[in-house]
Formats: structure tokens, C-alpha cells, sequence
């Protein structure tokens, strides 16, 4: 027993992620203020519109931060405080260390705002386990809101998102309970449970919570990992004072690899 756990606590004793990058997996993700009056349906928007999130879409799955970034406005404002400068230099970080990424937006709803328009979209990003990413496999779901004037991006707003990564021959297949959004000073429970049967494995794991700012996407987080003595993680946290984003997350290890899973939770008056 003690042999096991020295093991894999020596293997990732300070397990180094992306929660900040993890969460950067955005193609087509920009804001606006208010919420959509007459928003319409994804069949009916311009063909400019379409063409425009394939393009960051094919961009994106090249890893071409150049190509991606001639679609943001040099004002460019996101609602996590980055600007275009720290967006590309997340967005090179974020591709070294998952050089094989795959992206697919799926426009939700739009809206003709003056000269702009309001695009809110579904991004999913896969990537296949690599050397440059210590072999972890990705898939993300981001829900965002755009502002787009011609074939530039002024602004984002990042709605909710989901990051899983996983590594070795058999994860721990892991389900989280989380709220989206909670309101300031609220209490909440975060709960990440193991589904399968552990047998005679040992657990190993660690939750936390980042408020989300712009240096947050630019350092990787170490996580401490300790032996679990139940099938997963039970939390119990408190929403700061002050609206804003959190990053949720839980890193569970077994025998047989490891998962991670990080979620947006929003904060609100």
C-alpha cells in the first residue's frame, strides 16, 4: 500500500496544468453587454458570419496564432480583463503544449446590433494525447458571446465551459457537480465522483478554485495531490463578495491515469 501511494505521489507530486490555458480553448468567443432582444436563428445569419467562425475554426486547428489573430480588433476587451496582446500570448502558450487540437463552432443565435453583430456560439475542442502535452488527451465545451463588426472581433464574454483532460490507459471516469453560477457570498457544493468501482486502487486528488484574471491564463496552477479516502472529492466553497468567474477544478488520479475537470462558475449580484 504505502509502496503504491509513494509512487504516484512521487509521479505527481506537483502536477503542473493548464486550468488558465485549459480554459483558452476559444475560437469564436467575444462579448457584448445586455442580453439578446431579438436574437435569431443560426440558419438565417449572413454568409459573413459563417464564413468568418470556419476560418477561426480552421485556424485554430492549425495552430496558427497569426491567421486567428488577424480577426481581432487591436481594441479587442475580454470579460476575464485580456486584451489582444495577452490573448496572443495565451493562445502561443496554450498551442506548444497542445499542438494537435481540433476546433468545431456551432453558431447558437445572432443578433444585428447598429454595425455590429452579436454572435452567441458552442465551441468544442478535442486533442489527441501528444509528447508536447505529457501525453493528456483534451475535450472542452465553451458556450460564448460575441461582438463582431465586419471581420473583426471587438469583444468576448465567456458564458460557461467544461474542460476535461485525461491521461493513461484508464482514467477514472469522473462526474462533477457543479452550479454555473452562484450569487456573491453564496455557499456551494463541488462534488467530482469517481463512477467505476475502485477495487483495490488508491485514490489521489485535489479540488480548487482560481477567481479568473489575466495572469491566471499566462501561469500554469501545481497541484498538490493527497490520498482520498472516499471515491472522489466532496467540497464545500463560498462565493467571494464581488461579481466575476471562478475556474473549478478537480484532479483525480488512480492506478491506471489520471482526470481532470474544470468548470467556469459565475458569480452574480
Amino acid at each position: 500500500m504505502t509502496n503504491i501511494i509513494d509512487l504516484l505521489m512521487n509521479r505527481h507530486k506537483t502536477l503542473t496544468t493548464s486550468i488558465s490555458l485549459v480554459s483558452f480553448l476559444l475560437t469564436l468567443n467575444l462579448s457584448s453587454n445586455g442580453q439578446f432582444a431579438q436574437a435569431a436563428k443560426p440558419e438565417t445569419a449572413p454568409a459573413s458570419l459563417k464564413n468568418l467562425i470556419t476560418q477561426i475554426d480552421t485556424a485554430s486547428s492549425r495552430g496558427d496564432v497569426k491567421a486567428v489573430m488577424q480577426y481581432y480588433s487591436p481594441n479587442f476587451t475580454h470579460g476575464d480583463g485580456l486584451n489582444r496582446q495577452t490573448m496572443e500570448k495565451a493562445l502561443q502558450s496554450f498551442w506548444q503544449r497542445y499542438p494537435q487540437l481540433r476546433y468545431n463552432t456551432r453558431l447558437q443565435s445572432w443578433e444585428s446590433r447598429g454595425n455590429a453583430i452579436i454572435a452567441e456560439t458552442i465551441t468544442t475542442i478535442t486533442g489527441l494525447p501528444s509528447v508536447n502535452s505529457n501525453n493528456l488527451a483534451l475535450n472542452a465545451t465553451i458556450v460564448s458571446r460575441q461582438r463582431i463588426s465586419g471581420t473583426k472581433i471587438l469583444s468576448q464574454e465567456i458564458l460557461s465551459e467544461r474542460t476535461q483532460l485525461t491521461s493513461g490507459n484508464k482514467p477514472p471516469q469522473v462526474e462533477i457537480k457543479l452550479p454555473q453560477q452562484v450569487k456573491i457570498g453564496q455557499k456551494y457544493h463541488f462534488d467530482a465522483i469517481v463512477q467505476e468501482p475502485l477495487g483495490n486502487d488508491f485514490l489521489l486528488g485535489s479540488a480548487m478554485e482560481e477567481t479568473i484574471t489575466p495572469n491566471k491564463y499566462l501561469k500554469p496552477t501545481s497541484v498538490d495531490l493527497q490520498l482520498l479516502n472516499a471515491g472522489g472529492l466532496f467540497k464545500t466553497g463560498r462565493a467571494p463578495t464581488t461579481p466575476g468567474s471562478q475556474w473549478v477544478s478537480a484532479v483525480i488520479l488512480r492506478n491506471g491515469g489520471m482526470t481532470m475537470i474544470t468548470q467556469r462558475l459565475r458569480v452574480v449580484k
